[in-house]
């Protein structure tokens, strides 16, 4: 198995990608953006997303939600201070750099996380889901857009030989659903609400969860 990842690593591979990912990733990864809006605008309200990069869809909010961005990478949330500015976003609260797996925020503070694409890029998927869980409300929901590895197949082979390439660049290439499921298992806070295939080619996919009331923990 490849090493796992660190977050001095992360915050210097993204550091590299921040004068270009809008022109890397921005049309690859819009299908799944304009997802994860949508399932969070469903409840609306006080919106929390992680790992918000250069803040591509904060534009895409209605206006009615108060929004909250927090990443890692500095030089990623320059870029979208800038965004902020440039499309006079008010309804933009806060965005600050902070680690995913420890949010300054208090308990239940939010009406909806969304992670795009963040996941399969912190040292510690589990423990952040859990942060996740902690700071959203009973009945909110997290909702992660995410590649996800393949079961078996030439797909699950490659994507194991490129892990400890991908490593450096960022993010785990052979992250399986199976880890999210055992993750919703265990914690026994949360319940699965949807998974659904996004493209391209269905390798990418929208998970949410809803927090449960404490009665029915």
């Amino acid at each position: 198995m490849a090493a796992e990842l660190d977050k001095d690593t992360v915050a210097k591979a993204y550091a590299r990608w921040a004068p270009v990912y809008d022109l890397v990733f921005g049309a690859v990864f819009d299908r799944g953006r304009k997802a994860s809006i949508a399932a969070a605008e469903r409840i609306g309200g006080r919106i929390l997303e992680v790992g918000v990069g250069t803040g591509l869809s904060l534009p895409d909010y209605a206006w009615t939600n108060r929004l909250t961005g927090v990443d890692l990478s500095a030089p990623m949330l320059r870029k979208a201070k800038d965004r902020v500015a440039e499309h006079r976003l008010t309804n933009v609260d806060v965005l600050a750099v902070m680690d995913a797996q420890h949010l300054g925020f208090q308990d239940g503070a939010f009406d909806v996380v969304v992670a795009q694409y963040v996941i399969t890029a912190v040292p510690d998927p589990e423990a952040t889901l859990d942060e996740f869980v902690r700071v959203v409300r009973p009945g909110g929901e997290i909702i992660l857009v995410n590649h996800l590895g393949a079961e078996s197949g030439l797909r699950a082979t490659f994507e194991g030989c490129f892990a400890p390439v991908a490593r450096r660049l960022g993010w785990r290439p052979e992250f399986r659903w199976e880890r999210l499921a055992r993750w919703a298992e265990s914690h026994g806070g949360v319940s699965i609400i949807e998974r659904r295939a996004m493209p391209p080619l269905g390798h990418f996919s929208l998970i949410r969860f809803g927090r449960l009331a404490a009665a029915q923990q």
